[in-house]
């Protein structure tokens, strides 16, 4: 009985230690001070299961269709994710560098998510890190999944193929 009395009082003293370490103010949330490892660790690990859990949708029919990919593509480019994420061919804004964490190059990205995840945190973004919602900010479900569709197809579009696709319509006629 003593060892589980000890247990616990040592238990609540670090429940305490770690409470007034973050709530009083101590842990700096300043986007330029790097994350402990510990925290590092446990955001990615929320996020991933997060992630696993909510990206339940199907896909569409069709989504790998030529004509939708060069749509999201339009799209990504048009919405801004090009500012944040870079494209083939095209840099981030500078801006994103002081993102905190970093927006992750999306061409390493996609062959480690699915597209139903790849929609789900389009659509919902995520918490701390600037990734928005773009379902609040007004974008259409259908507009969201083409956007998918071109993020998992991004490791195998080349500049020109990117650069074509997202010239203005009087350009590519």
């Amino acid at each position: 009985m003593r060892i589980l009395a000890s247990i616990a009082t040592i238990g609540i003293i670090v429940a305490a230690a770690v409470a007034g370490f973050f709530f009083g103010g101590y842990y700096n949330v300043a986007g330029t001070a790097p994350d402990l490892g510990i925290v590092h660790w446990a955001l990615i690990q929320v996020r991933t299961a997060s992630i696993d859990r909510h990206a339940v949708d199907q896909p569409p029919a069709g989504l790998d269709d030529a004509a939708n990919i060069q749509e999201g593509a339009r799209s990504f480019a048009a919405i801004g994710c090009v500012n944040c994420h870079g494209a083939p061919g095209v840099k981030w804004a500078r801006f994103s560098e002081g993102l905190h964490p970093d927006p992750p190059d999306l061409k390493e990205l996609a062959n480690d998510r699915t597209v139903a995840q790849l929609f789900w945190v389009i659509k919902n973004g995520i918490n701390m890190t600037g990734m928005p919602s773009f379902a609040l900010a007004g974008a259409k479900d259908e507009e969201l999944w083409s956007i998918a569709a071109f993020v998992k197809q991004l490791p195998g579009i080349s500049e020109a193929e990117y650069r074509g696709w997202t010239a203005p319509s009087a350009a590519r006629k």
